[in-house]
């Protein structure tokens, strides 16, 4: 999120219900499920949007995150303050749902016009846990940036993220 706030000079930015994208502050924020992550932290970091993630499971539609998106444009935040849009190729703690490659080559095309940050958020996916080296791979178009963390070294987190042995 700050190279994407940085970068364009924004600060809005817009992640998917059943998304988890960990536990700091800000990560608690872009979380697209109140339990267990969120219950009882009180008010999230402002400007932060959830767009319904497309399952069948939940009636929501390709069509129906597109409109939700445009609606968020419209009612809560120009696209001129949204820094970045955060999605994860699949998700893991929302239920192991791939997103249909429809709704990442639209979210690419809103990213372009709009000069939004694409990121994708990589940690549980990438490093070749969807038979390619990263999930977006699968996919005609690319990110602006990719997240990576666990995934780099297979769940250890030490000394890969501290940058330190214990």
């Amino acid at each position: 999120m700050k190279i994407a706030r940085a970068a364009t000079g924004r600060s809005g930015v817009i992640a998917f219900t059943g998304g988890f994208h960990g536990r700091t502050i800000m990560a608690s924020a872009l979380t697209g499920k109140v339990v267990p992550y969120k219950k009882g932290l009180g008010l999230a970091m402002p400007e932060v949007w959830h767009v319904p993630f497309p399952t069948v499971q939940n009636g929501v539609t390709i069509e129906d995150a597109l409109k939700y998106l445009d609606f968020i444009f419209k009612a809560d935040a120009d696209p001129s303050r949204i820094a970045a849009i955060i999605v994860e190729p699949v998700q893991g703690e929302g239920g192991f749902h791939q997103i249909p490659a429809e709704l990442m080559r639209a979210l690419r095309r809103v990213c372009d016009e709009a000069g939004i940050v694409l990121i994708a958020d990589e940690v549980q996916t990438g490093f070749g846990r969807t038979g390619k080296m990263s999930a977006m791979e699968h996919y005609d178009v690319a990110p602006d940036l990719i997240c990576i963390a666990k995934s780099l070294a297979a769940g250890f987190r030490s000394p890969v993220s501290s940058g330190r042995l214990r």
